[in-house]
């Protein structure tokens, strides 16, 4: 969904710069940040690169402390959940 911006939102958009601008919807109270599209890329792929590196250190740290279980038996473990037939 496209919304266009009214000339006063649009004024104090560029007003804001690199900021963006704060919207506060009158009736849930819920306050929104409006940016551009390229910030809004750019700050997703960041997001996303740190909750892959999180996830990695939580996975080595599992490894490290003994956890977990070996890629066969893994491998084993969700062909049998997935109904697929056992490897000889």
């Amino acid at each position: 969904m496209t919304v266009e911006l009214t000339q006063e939102l649009a004024a104090a958009l560029h007003a804001s710069g690199e900021r963006g601008l704060e919207l506060v919807d009158l009736q849930t109270r819920r306050t929104y940040v409006l940016v551009d599209v390229e910030t809004h890329h750019r700050a997703m792929k960041v997001l996303d690169r740190q909750q892959s590196h999180a996830a990695i250190a939580e996975g080595l740290a599992q490894m490290q402390a003994g956890e977990g279980k070996a890629l066969d038996q893994a491998f084993s473990d969700l062909r049998e959940k997935l109904g697929f037939p056992t490897s000889k």
